[in-house]
């Protein structure tokens, strides 16, 4: 029996690993083709200690399961429902048969019989020595992928990664990108793609294009595919997709937000891969639209709608299916986006379908302010780390470059291109390593931004962009001017004498409890200004808060109460904040009147100032700093609650008279 790419790898380990690993690998296979209506059976925990310490590590382990059908979900390796118990089981018989060859008198083994549960926590054992080289060593220096309250005991389910967990989750990324792509190459897809397509149309479009360009410069060294390509950005994003921030009503068609908890994916859902899917939520109507955050580009092409990342994925997809060569690209501070190769120009273009933009690769870090760390792309035959191409400041890169080490990096990388080149031709090897070394050259040198590579993000709602900090700055000042929001006293609250305002941050809703129990939506339709923060939620830890952007130094926010245009003072004034804070994070609050300024702790409790009776203005301001490495923006954090409290984090009570 042939092997197959991952099994080939696998066999090169040394006897007593590849024993000790092919036992584990049929164990899982196995207890799917046994139980096959058993889900506890089609996954594996990342974080499971037999998986982390006896498959992760070794070479081809990891690649066998891909091969299988695994698929990489949050925290877990899915066999989905869609996958092929044929490959499945193919892969599981050539492991088998290379195991029968390996042992004694090469006698077939009767099939495993032991059972693999879900729950399995087999002691850790120390990694083969064979695999020493592959790990970081653990007192490398990692982030926190999330911050646990001080306040609370720490369970081992919340334990801080390791150095271990953090190449883990790596390796995992990297091998689940490496397989998804080859998704791309099925020719039906492919076929299924340019059923979509209006190829006749853009290639006679580009056609035309590329004879007015050369007429207008007799050395234009361009070529047909560089206009097909700014073709089928035109068309994709014009007259194919549509970006979405939140569905509409699926009954009155009003706006919803995107509320927690998130909805359970269906089995059709996982069947395309996804996972995750949100809950856009309609105030007026009391009711959820599914949003299922697909992951197939086949569903895509159905669907024709998403953010980045269905965008990316379903126009790299159509780029192949026209016969461009194309690659995904993964950003690890949330973007994707594709890459094209030029023939003509005898390099890689950076085409980003959610902006139409094609080969302005500083877009990013110049222009939405992006603090990039790693950038990796992914292709049928090769990984390539291409971070160096989006950055014009490079040591500022390499510092945040902390979650593995870069020699693991390097390694797992050649590693993964060994394996899937074994079948390619000494010609298209050799072209393979041609490009690559133009593009280190390339990598040497930092450019310096164009024009084009200094604007703000374009899709995506004002205020979704504003809250990911990928604005132009323009953006950024007219949403301040625009949004910010006064809280003047309405005539109820005149008579009463009081204005009494909560905010909850899990459902991300203030109460204006004064005002009838008036709610408003979302933590920043009250606020006056702000800047580098955003609302984050913590799917895996259950936790929500506000935190500073990724990247960002500093983050702040200020409310504004204002009640001189009503002719009325303050005579009492009772405010309660919570804010955390970790490692060396800093969060400091404070009361602005007139020149006076006021700090106070955000402790929780309610807090009283008589010192500011008589004022007709007041801002409230919370400041947050400091941190640790590339998690710093962690590690000062407001109002940080779990998904399941209801109690208010933020409260103000203000007693008025007439001035």
């Amino acid at each position: 029996m042939a092997l197959s790419p991952a099994v080939t790898t696998l066999s090169e380990n040394a006897n007593e690993v590849f024993l000790d690993v092919a036992k584990l690998l049929l164990t899982y296979a196995d207890n799917i083709l046994r139980y096959p209506n058993e889900e506890k059976y089609r996954s594996i925990r990342i974080g499971n200690p037999t998986f982390s310490t006896k498959l992760l590590p070794i070479k081809g382990a990891v690649e066998c399961l891909f091969e299988m059908g695994f698929e990489e979900a949050e925290t877990h390796l899915m066999f989905p429902r869609s996958a092929s118990v044929e490959q499945l089981k193919l892969i599981r018989d050539s492991i088998a048969a290379e195991r029968d060859q390996r042992l004694r008198g090469g006698q077939p083994v009767q099939p495993i019989a032991q059972v693999v549960a879900p729950s399995t926590s087999a002691s850790a054992s120390a990694l083969p020595s064979s695999t020493a080289s592959v790990l970081p060593s653990s007192s490398s220096s990692v982030p926190e992928s999330s911050v646990a309250a001080s306040s609370q005991p720490v369970t081992p389910a919340q334990s801080q990664p390791s150095s271990l967990e953090n190449s883990m989750s790596f390796f995992l990324t990297l091998q689940s990108n490496f397989q998804h792509v080859m998704l791309y190459e099925n020719p039906e897809l492919q076929q299924k793609a340019r059923s979509h397509i209006p190829h006749q149309q853009l290639s006679s479009a580009a056609e035309h294009k590329l004879k007015e360009a050369k007429e207008a410069d007799q050395d234009c060294k361009l070529g047909i595919e560089d206009f097909l390509v700014l073709e089928l950005l035109r068309w994709f994003k014009q007259d194919f997709f549509s970006w979405v921030d939140c569905l509409p009503c699926s009954q009155c068609k009003g706006s919803t937000r995107n509320a927690m908890p998130a909805l359970s994916p269906t089995p059709d859902d996982i069947r395309w891969g996804a996972q995750r899917v949100e809950n856009h939520y309609c105030q007026s109507c009391k009711l959820s639209t599914r949003f299922p955050r697909y992951n197939n580009p086949e569903k895509l092409l159905e669907t024709r709608r998403g953010r980045c990342g269905e965008w990316a994925n379903c126009f790299t997809l159509c780029c192949r299916a026209l016969g461009l060569e194309a690659r995904y690209i993964w950003d690890s501070t949330d973007h994707v986006w594709t890459e094209i190769y030029s023939l003509s120009q005898r390099r890689w273009l950076h085409c980003d379908s959610c902006e139409k933009g094609c080969d302005n690769p500083l877009l990013y870090e110049a222009g939405w302010g992006k603090k990039l760390a790693y950038v990796l792309a992914f292709s049928k035959d090769q990984v390539v780390d291409v971070t160096w191409r989006y950055s014009c400041k490079h040591s500022e890169v390499l510092s945040r470059r902390t979650r593995v080490q870069e020699a693991w990096l390097l390694h797992t990388i050649t590693g993964l291109n060994a394996s899937r080149q074994q079948s390619l031709s000494p010609d298209r090897k050799k072209e393979l390593t041609e490009r690559l070394l133009v593009e280190l050259v390339e990598f040497i040198s930092p450019k310096k931004p164009k024009p084009g590579d200094l604007g703000g993000r374009n899709s995506g709602s004002l205020a979704w962009r504003i809250a990911r900090g990928e604005t132009r700055k323009a953006d950024a000042g007219t949403s301040t001017q625009a949004t910010g929001y006064v809280f003047t006293p309405t005539e109820k609250e005149k008579s009463d004498g009081l204005l009494h305002v909560r905010y909850n941050v899990t459902e991300d809703q203030y109460c204006r409890v004064s005002n009838n129990s008036e709610v408003i939506q979302s933590w920043d339709q009250c606020v006056w200004s702000k800047e580098s923060v955003f609302r984050k939620v913590e799917d895996d830890w259950q936790m929500v808060y506000i935190a500073r952007t990724e990247g960002s130094s500093v983050g702040k926010i200020c409310w504004k109460f204002d009640f001189a245009p009503v002719g009325m003072k303050i005579t009492s004034f009772s405010i309660k904040a919570s804010s955390q804070t970790f490692h060396s994070g800093k969060v400091c609050w404070h009361l602005q009147a007139g020149q006076s300024t006021t700090e106070f702790s955000g402790d929780g409790k309610m807090h009283s100032f008589q010192s500011l009776s008589g004022s007709s203005e007041v801002i409230v301001v919370a400041e947050l700093g400091g941190g640790e490495e590339d998690t710093s923006w962690q590690h000062s954090q407001l109002f940080r609650q779990s998904l399941k409290e209801k109690e208010s984090s933020f409260e103000i009570c203000i007693h008025l008279e007439d001035a």
